[in-house]
């Protein structure tokens, strides 16, 4: 483990009153921002990035090398261990190592969004603030309940907090991304696109039998490094591929912007209750529409009728698929812009971070141990 002071970053010419010190947690699999495949990993470099231009101190704790604006880099692993993710020791590893030097600095408030790191939060005099990024049932579940108010639990949507209200839920903050950075197109190609990981909750097979019934080229883009991912590549996804339905590869950061602002819709036919899709926010930022069923947080995040189509079943995702060329790729742009930009989220998470920081001072004053926070719920604090 090292620890490293990041060269000076440049501080907004009015910050914030009473700015923060931020000790931001990262899962140890990929670097920040990733190169490739990592959708949480851009979100943290992304809000990493935002905080630190708002004038707040944040230190990372992450692998490999990064590319953010942190005042102080903790890195755990040289090498991100990213054939081993899911296994349990980097994890843990990453944790331990994490709680040693996080238990050396001075900060206001821990974000941790790692899987292990959370059970280190009830020995903390600190708070520990916890973005749910996966499912919040079956064991995930289970465990961020056991958790109880050790930890003060963001959700990313609001059907994500709606699956499991026993988890201990302080707000609400969307994931964002820097639209700036995506470039928008308003003359489209007349194929459509989907990105994203190879498996069956992600319905690639269902898109491409769709932009077929509609007539349509499909054009596909997504990670199958892992076995589970390879073999449904193989028996779902190879053989439907043809003239009309192309696969280009895992998309990197410049592959994947060209893929969508080139397309004339994005196929979304989500088959879980994803908490958060962060593709579709990608595609509305390059004026393309994205077509998707009503599972998880689709409604909250597709402006139906202007930035997408929200269908009921797949009977209609060929019609849908072929109308939203219709759709005004302008008011893509500015859907996603108003609602999804960085700006948008790190203020989301400024409000919840001095909320819980100031609830936690105030009580600490009369009493001393650290407070259930579980009212901050009702303080209005999600962006």
């Amino acid at each position: 483990m090292t620890v490293s002071d990041a060269p000076p970053i440049p501080r907004p010419a009015r910050p914030p009153r009473d700015a923060l010190r931020i000790a931001v947690v990262a899962p140890p699999w990929f670097e920040l921002p990733p190169r490739g495949y990592g959708g949480i990993e851009s979100v943290v470099a992304d809000l990493v990035d935002s905080l630190a231009e708002r004038g707040h101190e944040v230190t990372l704790v992450g692998s490999g090398h990064h590319r953010t604006r942190a005042a102080r880099f903790v890195r755990v692993f040289d090498e991100p261990p990213s054939e081993r993710l899911g296994t349990p020791a980097p994890e843990v590893i990453h944790a331990a190592a994490a709680g040693a030097a996080l238990a050396e600095l001075d900060v206001d408030v821990v974000h941790d969004h790692s899987l292990a790191g959370p059970l280190l939060a009830r020995g903390r005099r600190v708070p520990t603030v916890v973005t749910m990024h996966g499912p919040v049932d079956g064991e995930q579940g289970e465990y961020f309940t056991a958790l109880g108010d050790s930890v003060d639990v963001v959700a990313i949507s609001d059907a994500q907090r709606r699956l499991n209200p026993g988890i201990n839920w302080v707000g609400r903050v969307h994931n964002a991304i820097d639209v700036s950075s995506f470039p928008f197109r308003a003359d489209k190609d007349d194929h459509v696109l989907w990105l994203g990981r190879f498996s069956p909750d992600k319905g690639p097979h269902l898109a491409i039998d769709a932009a077929r019934a509609a007539g349509l080229r499909i054009v596909l883009a997504g990670k199958r490094s892992e076995p589970a991912e390879r073999e449904f590549f193989e028996r779902e996804v190879r053989p439907r591929l043809g003239r009309d339905a192309e696969y280009v590869g895992e998309a990197d950061a410049a592959l994947k912007r060209e893929l969508l602002a080139s397309a004339r819709a994005l196929a979304f036919p989500i088959q879980w209750e994803e908490p958060f899709g962060m593709v579709m926010i990608e595609a509305m930022a390059c004026g393309t529409p994205v077509v998707a069923l009503p599972r998880g947080s689709v409604p909250e995040v597709v402006d139906h009728g202007r930035s997408g189509l929200v269908v009921r079943d797949l009977a209609d995702f060929p019609a849908a698929l072929s109308l939203a060329a219709d759709l005004d790729p302008a008011a893509c742009r500015r859907h996603a812009e108003r609602n999804f930009d960085l700006p948008v989220m790190a203020a989301g998470y400024e409000r919840l971070f001095r909320a819980i920081v100031e609830g936690q001072r105030s009580v600490r004053a009369l009493t001393g141990p650290r407070p259930s926070l579980r009212r901050l719920r009702e303080r209005g604090v999600s962006a």
